[in-house]
């Protein structure tokens, strides 16, 4: 199936995909979902290789691996755990079941708990020993911090409780400069780690902890607990009543459905936060029925697969003309490059072709007076993801809104149609002539011919965010499923917890370093002599 896919791009890879760009390829190169339209017509797909494309994901079993997972069985074989993030955004669906139990009484208990709680926290009926709430400090590393600090950036509009801050680093930097900006006797505090033993989480909580007791004398009454061990948060001080757990079969870059998103529910409130479940579930069901051609999370993996595993462009650029998704390529770098940066297939062989690409980015306009140039001109082909609504929350500034998209638009038209020799002379003629002339034009020349897709929505409401989210964890999802990998574990993020573990009492000086290699021996000496 590679070779039949790597022979048609062979064949097309010199065509201008401009040149094809006509009003019925970008209709047919389109698609909707909800409030949602995905256009991947500046893209060198034709017809035979949507096909391709598209029967690839019949040959690989897609279809059958999607309902095995809304279903609750172990796709997660490595691990033997089901894999449903999808059930905590199960509004009004049916039961999901797992080894024969439904999940959703649960689910949906845990929901009214959160919900319960954050209510009474956003009106003063839960205060802190110095008054109503004020702030809340989610500390969390990974998928406990970068979904819900994405997500409440997102939300910006939409907040109407107390302030939000995130706290991930071991870095004290990062914990000292959050609480300087926060009274203790006005601070809630969640600690959001599944085990409860999360290294850097445990570390800044307990520094949170020290710093609260100074003008605190009931520390554990101004602490929330996102965690299953119901022993250890206990231990810390936080009463069972503020401590809400998820299953193992909920992924932590995929858990702020869920009691992880519990500082964004804050934020927002609770009937905002169903929203955006519900637009998590509007997703999910399109993901469910709509046939491949149609379906929005297909596309965008057929998409992928074809600039990174056929054309062989190893880099994705996600670019959102939408300020509060500053956050968003963060959030989408773990999201795929945790799940689908792995080399070994299901079966244990090496993977037959290159694992999932490097996903970086930042938002429009920024980017363009950084790194735009490179993906301009540049030697290497990056595709581009855009993402634009079409209005934005500042009505009374929609003239600069109206700018932002004209410059979105205007980015994936330039990568598209370049500027070649002729026009560049054009453009200088008038100013140099000869040699000169030519070495100046050839600086002014765009190759062009440079793929990007488009998402655009109306706005940046929570339906859509939800809609957002759901959408590229479903992307994720199926170019595992092609590649023949395991999106849901992550033993890559073990070794080095390991070696650091084995290598603190080594820094801190109460052990030898004999036995490891001599760069690391020597980096230790020379931190240890500048005060480490």
């Amino acid at each position: 199936m590679w070779t039949t896919l790597k022979a048609h791009h062979a064949a097309v890879s010199d065509r201008r995909f401009e040149t094809m760009l006509d009003t019925g390829r970008a209709a047919d190169f389109s698609a909707t979902a909800g409030y949602m339209r995905l256009d991947y017509a500046k893209t060198n797909i034709d017809a035979e290789g949507r096909a391709l494309l598209l029967d690839l994901l019949n040959q690989t079993g897609v279809a059958a691996k999607r309902d095995a997972m809304f279903t609750g069985d172990p796709i997660n074989e490595t691990e033997g755990r089901a894999v449903l993030h999808t059930a905590l955004r199960n509004l009004d669906g049916g039961p999901v079941e797992v080894d024969g139990a439904d999940v959703m009484p649960d689910v949906l208990a845990t929901l009214a708990r959160m919900g319960e709680f954050v209510e009474a926290v956003r009106s003063g009926a839960y205060a802190g020993q110095g008054g109503r709430i004020t702030d809340v400090v989610n500390i969390g590393i990974g998928g406990s911090d970068l979904g819900p600090a994405m997500g409440v950036l997102a939300m910006a509009p939409y907040h109407d409780g107390p302030r939000c801050h995130f706290v991930s680093n071991v870095d004290p930097a990062d914990i000292a400069q959050v609480l300087r900006s926060c009274d203790p006797t006005t601070t809630l505090v969640i600690v959001a780690s599944k085990t409860f033993t999360t290294i850097e989480t445990m570390t800044n909580a307990r520094t949170a902890r020290a710093w609260m007791s100074q003008k605190v004398t009931n520390v554990g009454a101004q602490f929330v607990a996102l965690s299953t061990a119901a022993d250890k948060t206990a231990e810390f001080g936080i009463d069972p009543s503020r401590v809400f757990g998820f299953e193992d079969w909920v992924g932590g870059r995929y858990s702020m459905w869920g009691p992880i998103g519990l500082s964004l529910m804050v934020a927002i409130g609770r009937d905002a936060f169903h929203a955006f479940l519900r637009g998590a579930q509007a997703m999910d069901v399109h993901f469910r029925n709509a046939e491949w051609s149609e379906n929005l999370p297909a596309l965008l993996a057929v998409v992928g697969i074809w600039h990174n595993q056929v054309c062989g462009y190893t880099t994705r650029a996600v670019l959102p003309y939408d300020n509060n998704l500053s956050r968003l390529p963060a959030y989408l770098q773990q999201l795929e490059m945790e799940s689908n940066g792995k080399g070994v297939s299901m079966d244990g062989a090496d993977l037959p072709v290159p694992s999932g690409p490097v996903v970086w980015g930042e938002p429009g306009t920024n980017g363009q007076h950084a790194f735009y140039q490179l993906i301009h001109q540049g030697t290497r082909v990056v595709p581009c993801e855009f993402l634009v609504a079409a209005r934005g929350h500042e009505d009374a500034l929609h003239h600069q809104h109206q700018l932002l998209v004209a410059n979105c638009l205007a980015q994936s038209q330039a990568l598209m149609k370049g500027r070649d020799l002729d026009e560049a002379r054009s453009k200088v003629a008038d100013k140099f002539e000869g040699d000169e002339l030519e070495r100046q034009a050839r600086h002014r020349v765009f190759p062009g011919n440079r793929p990007s897709v488009t998402l655009a929505y109306p706005r940046l409401t929570p339906f859509v965010f939800g809609q957002l989210i759901a959408l590229y964890e479903h992307r994720v999802f199926v170019e595992g499923v092609v590649l023949g990998l395991n999106s849901y574990d992550q033993w890559g993020v073990e070794l080095g917890k390991e070696l650091a573990t084995a290598l603190q009492p080594v820094v801190e000086g109460t052990q030898s370093a004999a036995g490891k290699d001599g760069s690391t021996v020597g980096l230790v000496d020379f931190l240890q002599a500048h005060g480490v």
